[in-house]
């Protein structure tokens, strides 16, 4: 365990009342009440003063703890993950790991489900429990209503001197680590109509997650330079998970058995495709092509070891700290991550399929 100096520690919290609480019972926004709590102006006078009237009510002590954040000193970080079992936020994880052993501080991972409202109910949670620096890794979500609360309740914990930044996010309004989704995209289905490919099928994520359409408009980039649709495609959707692969590629052997390469949208669900494949006695690559994202640790050791688009995990947890700890901005900061093609075993040619054989 860190041994955190004596001036970092923070009591440890009771029970106690919510700014939430009182913006609700005085009927304004969570970012109004903690402007008037804060001290801070651009509140009417009337508003202000039935603020504070309600938080006097209800007995609300504003947190002493959180305005001396600034220049990083909280010892613990709050980060959510979608997925802690998942390899590419355990690597995520490990860089912010990293970097808070380096810094002196503690590590709190919270798991989401990529389930919005239970990722809000952990984020309440983190704040409750007074963490200083709070980072959230994982897509976001194409309906902006979804996030919307999230988005409140960051402004507000950062207007009382807490730390954000997220890794995968694109309307959080905070500092953020973006993955390069579409430009992956783009590049693994080209590496696969190179190859001859134009029987392709991809295993999707859940709809409605940003980095799902990212990475598609990418493959339909990469399919209209080449004057292919992916409206022409078999897009299968199913959780973004191992399960989710073995799901879909399921669906596109028995849908699509002319299918010749399956792009998967993350290296778990690439996996889970590969053992459907294996199942199935379909030899990879010389039957179909399998390729992934995110290049995740065990990628290069799978039979066949998997061709895939690396983004630098690890790096972005350490980014994604590091962005949290300068001193705030104005504006929210980004950082791309950059990415690159790694072709191994489980990509080759298409093969010339017979009429009478899928």
């Amino acid at each position: 365990m860190i041994d955190v100096p004596e001036e970092l520690r923070m009591p440890k919290p009771g029970p106690r009342l919510r700014l939430a609480d009182v913006a609700e019972r005085a009927g304004v926004s969570l970012a109004t009440a903690s402007r008037v709590l804060s001290g801070r102006g651009g509140v009417s006078e009337e508003l202000a003063g039935r603020v504070r009237q309600v938080s006097h009510e209800l007995g609300y002590v504003a947190n002493p703890y959180a305005r001396t954040l600034a220049g990083g000193t909280s010892p613990t970080v709050g980060l959510i993950v979608h997925q802690v079992d998942d390899p590419y936020f355990s690597e995520i994880a490990g860089g912010v790991i990293e970097v808070a052993a380096e810094k002196g501080l503690l590590v709190q991972i919270s798991h989401s489900g990529r389930d919005p409202d239970y990722e809000l109910r952990q984020l309440r949670h983190l704040i409750a429990q007074r963490v200083g620096i709070i980072l959230i890794a994982g897509s976001g979500y194409d309906d902006p209503r979804v996030e919307a609360e999230a988005r409140t309740e960051l402004s507000a914990f950062q207007s009382l001197g807490g730390r954000v930044a997220v890794i995968g996010r694109h309307t959080l309004g905070v500092d953020a680590v973006l993955p390069d989704n579409e430009a992956g995209g783009r590049a693994v289905t080209a590496h696969l109509l190179e190859l001859g490919h134009r029987r392709i099928a991809v295993a999707a994520g859940t709809p409605g997650l940003t980095t799902v359409t990212d990475r598609l408009a990418g493959v339909s980039s990469a399919l209209r330079q080449h004057g292919l649709s992916l409206d022409d495609l078999p897009v299968v959707h199913s959780d973004f998970t191992r399960d989710g692969g073995r799901v879909t590629a399921e669906q596109i052997l028995g849908d699509h058995p002319e299918t010749t390469a399956i792009i998967a949208l993350n290296d778990a669900m690439a996996i889970g495709v590969l053992s459907v494949l294996r199942a199935h006695r379909i030899p990879v690559p010389e039957r179909m092509s399998v390729v992934g994202f995110d290049d995740v640790s065990v990628a290069a050791d799978l039979a066949p070891s998997l061709t895939t688009i690396r983004l630098p995990m690890t790096d972005m947890g350490r980014m994604a700290l590091t962005l949290a700890l300068r001193p705030p901005s104005t504006r929210p900061r980004r950082r791309s991550t950059g990415h690159t093609l790694v072709v191994r075993d489980s990509s080759g040619p298409a093969p010339r399929l017979s009429a009478s054989r899928p």
